[in-house]
């Protein structure tokens, strides 16, 4: 008996420390994962991965369209400088792939289910396959480059910090790409990468303004290629070119609340003709009568719609600024 109770405590023993181990097993790996989508940046996500800093450097790269030296990979210069600047992640071919895909099975759509056309279904595709690809690069580089202009000056002033703790200027770069996310933290530790593996810090900071197309980096690229020609005080340079992006930042979102009101009546003026139509289509479908079949109403259809977008195009230009 005695032996039968002590065998029952051992398996109590055993199943206990069964059940710690699975909960600290289990702790550790959501721990893990959590520290590793904590990760501040993408750079540093790679990083965790114990990946060596060389090959994470290329492989940041390349997911940008970009050769594994930081050039443009297609000849096709402009495009492949829209692709890099939008910061879409991932093979450019792959991204082209997919809209021609979607365009192709929208096409298909309109043609045999929904009864169009075939000249219709080929300009949607056209549309789908060249046109909404350019426009979505171009929306997603303009957030991308917004995002960056806010982070720019917080960035110059903890390199200024750093620098004048006494450290150097590629130990100050990095610690930005240390504690920043992204898209500056990434793109300085690509900075901080390229100087680490031999590229001169004025061609680094150049390479960086051509992935990330905002103008206030090629003051900085001229600024460092100034400084390390003719010598002077980095730390003032980069605190004067902070103050002044800080500046320019505050006129424009200035400049954003007085034209509001512009906007807002461009955005009224220009959708109200399209839904009022559309609301008579669906409420009263023979409002217009016979007007559809009489020949002129698609010559005027062409002729006042290119009227309207161009008043749309001139109300655009005169609530956006660049200065």
């Amino acid at each position: 008996m005695p032996t039968n109770q002590t065998l029952l405590y051992f398996i109590y023993v055993l199943a206990a420390a069964s059940v710690i181990l699975a909960a600290e097993a289990l702790y550790v790996t959501y721990a893990k994962r959590r520290s590793r989508v904590s990760t501040i940046n993408r750079r540093l996500n790679r990083l965790a991965d114990e990946v060596p800093a060389e090959q994470a450097l290329q492989g940041l790269l390349r997911e940008r369209g970009l050769t594994n030296s930081g050039d443009f990979l297609f000849s096709m210069v402009g495009l492949n400088r829209l692709y890099t600047q939008s910061g879409i992640i991932g093979n450019p071919l792959s991204f082209v792939a997919m809209f021609v895909s979607s365009g192709f099975v929208l096409a298909l759509v309109f043609a045999f289910l929904l009864h169009f056309s075939a000249i219709f279904s080929m300009i949607v595709f056209l549309l789908t396959t060249f046109v909404l690809p350019f426009f979505v690069l171009r929306r997603a580089r303009n957030k991308r480059i917004q995002k960056f202009a806010k982070q720019l000056p917080d960035a110059l002033d903890m390199i200024v910090r750093s620098l004048r703790a006494g450290h150097p200027a590629s130990v100050a770069i990095s610690l930005v790409a240390r504690e920043m996310p992204d898209p500056i933290g990434t793109e300085f530790g690509i900075v901080s990468d390229e100087i680490t593996f031999g590229l001169s810090i004025e061609n680094a900071a150049r390479k960086l303004s051509q992935r990330v197309g905002f103008e206030g980096l090629q003051l900085l690229s001229v600024s460092l290629s100034i400084q390390a020609k003719t010598g002077g005080n980095l730390t003032e340079i980069l605190s004067n070119l902070s103050s002044v992006l800080r500046e320019r930042q505050k006129l424009r979102l200035k400049i954003k609340a007085l034209s509001a009101e512009g906007r807002m009546s461009a955005w009224i003026i220009s959708l109200f003709p399209v839904v009022m139509f559309l609301i008579l289509q669906l409420i009263a479908p023979s409002y217009y009568g016979a007007v559809w079949n009489s020949p002129i109403v698609m010559p005027v259809f062409v002729i006042f719609g290119s009227l309207a977008l161009f008043g749309v195009f001139i109300m655009y230009r005169m609530v956006n600024f660049d200065f």
